[in-house]
């Protein structure tokens, strides 16, 4: 079991940053794959970013490339989400997720991040 808690969002102006930071404990070192989705009013979720735990490869989904940064400190078992240049529409509840080595995934309760134009 892998238990997930974020922390950083807020209310920020168009053109603004934020930060996330999600911390991890439980089974860390069954974690194969971190990352980041959103899910936005009366939209489905959607995923953000990922990090794979060895080696460190980075992905991004199309709308936040070139905007937001994904990276991890391994010593506090901690993901972060920079968020840079946001804009109105990455206003959402984001999550952050773990997943194993045997596909399974575990979920934060989430964070609200309002991008105000």
């Amino acid at each position: 079991q892998v238990q997930l808690v974020e922390f950083g969002g807020g209310l920020v102006q168009a053109g603004g940053s934020l930060r996330l930071s999600c911390a991890a404990s439980g089974s860390i070192s069954s974690i194969r794959v971190m990352g980041w989705y959103r899910q936005a009013p009366g939209k489905q979720r959607e995923w953000v970013a990922a990090i794979i735990t060895d080696g460190g490869r980075t992905n991004y989904a199309d709308s936040v490339k070139g905007r937001f940064t994904i990276s991890r400190d391994n010593a506090k078992n901690t993901v972060y989400l920079q968020m840079n240049s946001l804009k109105p529409e990455d206003t959402a509840v984001y999550y952050c997720n773990a997943q194993n080595s045997g596909f399974a995934n575990s979920w934060g309760q989430g964070t609200q991040v309002t991008v105000s134009s």
